[in-house]
């Protein structure tokens, strides 16, 4: 029989992976759970059959019967919510009401503008203005630097969500154009911007690197990358989708960690866990112009309140339990990684959210995750993705609100009985 153990220097051996061109998806084939994306047209879901038409082999479950698979566990090791949607929507109108806030029409409004004034006092900068989608605000960002510079490339990390998940929006619509800094190993460092051989206006970092299991520079990479950035002129710009998660890593402020920067966004969805909507922050004749562009961009919708109220009654509680989170992240990781089958990445893990990697097939741990499901209660991971190493796959994994009082030994056990399906 086939011994499925994998040893930590046999994978890293392998092709130089973890990161780099192996792990590299195909533009717009990105796995949407945080896996590495499938060969593109494989696993496409079958036909939608009703929750209780059960699950066999030769008949794969839909993805209405995941997502009922998921609301009915109880913990969750992968981003997101169990809960229904239709109960978070109560929950922000009974909030509203019990604030005594009243709508806006167009974004103006005292509520909409006090939380965007709070988060801007929170990151350190003169203002903010709220946007329906994170890639919107970066657009934005990245066309107005560019505007100010003359210079349209924008210097990225190869593993960007600029390249990998916008459909080309940087250069269909803005036309700008994408310089790789770095290797796909680590994340971009001063040396990067000093050795680039073409002119940068503008260098987008993103704070964790998502496609890295959630590694981020050290203080002191972070504070050179700000003084290369600060040295050649070029204006540096925050992807920070995850921001919230990386305060514990460097036990700084908020604002300490953005200081240098000359733009950040930040997003209300990703572990803070409202229904939608990002903050682009910056100086204040940037933030009056990022407000003209997102009219341009069609994102001036009607009333934002709902989407702000949603990250407003969130953010304090979402802020307060990221320490934790990021402290039972560590205990978790050592409990996986105690097993010769599981590599974690990174390890030891840098915030809330790291990536593992397990030999086998993405369809029979997908298998095996819906046994644990229905057996369990416990959701152990949102998919597996195919890497470019044969016969390896990995998963995101998130610990945060979804874990609820599931232990960590429990929580470690749960997710082991995957290996049942190698």
């Amino acid at each position: 029989m086939l011994d499925k153990r994998i040893s930590r220097s046999e994978f890293l051996a392998l092709s130089s992976l973890l990161a780099g061109s192996t792990l590299f998806p195909s533009r717009g084939d990105a796995a949407p759970d945080g896996g590495v994306a499938p060969v593109r047209g494989a696993g496409k879901p079958a036909s939608a059959r009703p929750p209780d038409g059960g699950v066999t082999a030769s008949a794969p479950p839909s993805q209405a019967e995941h997502a009922w698979l998921r609301r009915g566990c109880t913990a969750s090791l992968a981003a997101g919510s169990t809960a229904e949607d239709g109960a978070e929507y109560v929950r922000i109108g009974e909030w509203m009401q019990r604030q005594k806030l009243s709508s806006d029409v167009y974004g103006s409004g005292d509520f909409v503008q006090a939380f965007e004034k709070r988060v801007a006092d929170l990151l350190g900068f003169e203002d903010a203005c709220f946007m329906p989608t994170g890639t919107m605000g970066q657009l934005i960002a990245l066309r107005i630097q560019a505007d100010a510079s003359g210079v349209r490339t924008v210097g990225v990390h190869p593993s960007s969500h600029h390249v990998l998940h916008e459909d080309d929006s940087y250069a269909v619509l803005h036309q700008l154009r994408a310089v790789y800094l770095g290797p796909w190993t680590r994340p971009l460092l001063a040396e990067d911007v000093a050795q680039a051989k073409e002119a940068l206006g503008t260098v987008s970092v993103e704070l964790p690197v998502r496609w890295l299991g959630g590694q981020l520079p050290t203080w002191e990479q972070l504070t050179a990358l700000k003084r290369a950035c600060r040295e050649r002129k070029v204006k540096l710009h925050m992807d920070g989708a995850r921001l919230w998660e990386s305060q514990p890593f460097y036990g700084r402020s908020y604002a300490d960690i953005c200081r240098g920067f000359d733009s950040v966004y930040v997003s209300f969805y990703k572990q803070v866990g409202g229904i939608g909507g990002a903050m682009l922050v910056g100086g204040r004749d940037f933030i009056r112009e990022s407000r003209v562009w997102r009219h341009r961009h069609g994102g001036n919708l009607y009333q934002l309140a709902p989407y702000v109220a949603s990250a407003a009654m969130r953010l304090d509680p979402a802020l307060a339990a990221i320490p934790g989170y990021v402290k039972r992240a560590k205990a978790l990781t050592a409990l996986l990684a105690a097993d010769p089958r599981v590599t974690v990445l990174p390890q030891p893990v840098q915030t809330n959210m790291f990536h593992v990697f397990l030999r086998g097939s993405p369809g029979a741990y997908t298998r095996q995750r819906d046994r644990i499901a229905r057996e369990d209660k416990v959701w152990v991971a949102g998919g597996f993705g195919q890497t470019r190493v044969p016969g390896v796959v990995s998963t995101e994994l998130q610990v945060g609100e979804g874990l609820g009082s599931l232990g960590d030994a429990e929580a470690a056990r749960a997710f082991l009985r995957l290996l049942d399906a190698s």
